[in-house]
């Protein structure tokens, strides 16, 4: 009685095995490929170009005296004070 479920059982076994053999290679298949993807995207990336966004310097503090603005530079830098006499500031309120 046992023996005539034992084939198909085996049958059913056989085939669970192999789909869960061919669903796991085909998951490293795919996992290996997007990897590989991957990298070539990181290689021809313009993203990973060096965008050196230069930071905010103090150089100087804006005083008011009375009715007179005066700036008193904190470091001696010559392209500061050229800019400054030259008019080349922006004001910025916040």
């Amino acid at each position: 009685m046992g023996f005539d479920m034992l084939i198909p059982f085996t049958i059913l076994l056989i085939l669970v095995v192999y789909l869960i053999y061919t669903r796991t290679k085909f998951e490293k298949n795919i996992v290996d490929l997007y990897e590989k993807k991957f990298d070539e995207w990181k290689e021809h990336s313009t993203h990973n170009e060096k965008n050196d966004k230069k930071c905010k310097q103090l150089v100087g503090l804006v005083f008011k005296e009375e009715y007179n603005i005066t700036i008193e530079m904190i470091e001696d830098n010559e392209s500061v004070k050229n800019s400054l006499q030259q008019g080349k500031y922006k004001i910025k309120d916040k």
